[in-house]
């Protein structure tokens, strides 16, 4: 019963994600937009700020990600749901960085493909809550398929960053998820936030070279 739960709870919040970010989307394009042509382009823009707002964003992914998983996998239905809708709006919130920098079809590309790797992760979390080794296992190899898409994501649109490169730190932010969600299942407490730490410690390695890479690629728009 606790298993099956779980799978409504993600598939009812996966559905209000949905829509709630579609409707966020549709909304902000135009402003977006905007921002992104006439806006930013006129700016300059102090590179160690987008540094500071990579890294916190992408290390409070790491921890609503597990605030998400950890209530899932304990079947607490409404902190889960929470923690899904923040963690959403941690991805919306990435997009327009991209957004600001690269435009508003970029901005959107970013979040669609960003999303994907949390409803992998959602997937994981559901074959290890039910013993559905296949679900896990298949999971596993979405995500470690995803880190080259991602990569050739970021290095078709930055020269300054290297496929194969981004797709390890990729990967390994992946792993280190992956540490999270399988020490949280063992309940073992000490385990589950030495991998929260580790996973978010390792936000760092992805958010440094990707600030650097985009202050490089736009010197006219950013100061050192």
């Amino acid at each position: 019963m606790k298993s099956r739960s779980i799978t409504r709870a993600w598939a009812r919040a996966s559905m209000m994600l949905a829509l709630a970010s579609a409707a966020v989307v549709s909304s902000s394009a135009a402003q977006t937009a905007m921002v992104a042509e006439h806006g930013a382009m006129n700016m300059r823009l102090d590179a160690s700020e987008l540094r500071s707002a990579l890294n916190r964003l992408l290390q409070e992914h790491v921890y609503l990600a597990g605030a998400a998983t950890g209530a899932a996998l304990s079947g607490r239905d409404a902190e889960f749901k929470a923690a899904a809708t923040a963690l959403d709006g941690n991805g919306v919130d990435l997009s327009k960085k991209i957004g600001a920098v690269y435009g508003a079809h970029a901005e959107s590309a970013f979040l669609s493909l960003w999303r994907r790797h949390i409803g992998f992760a959602v997937d994981y979390t559901t074959g290890v809550a039910t013993k559905n080794k296949a679900k896990a296992d298949g999971a596993v190899n979405a995500l470690v398929n995803y880190s080259q898409d991602f990569a050739a994501f970021l290095s078709s649109a930055n020269p300054n960053l290297p496929r194969n490169v981004v797709a390890d730190l990729t990967k390994s932010h992946v792993v280190t998820l992956k540490d999270v969600i399988d020490a949280q299942y063992a309940k073992d407490a000490t385990r589950t936030y030495q991998a929260l730490r580790a996973a978010a410690g390792h936000m760092s390695m992805i958010a440094d070279p990707l600030a650097a890479a985009i202050a490089k690629q736009f010197p006219d728009k950013f100061t050192n």
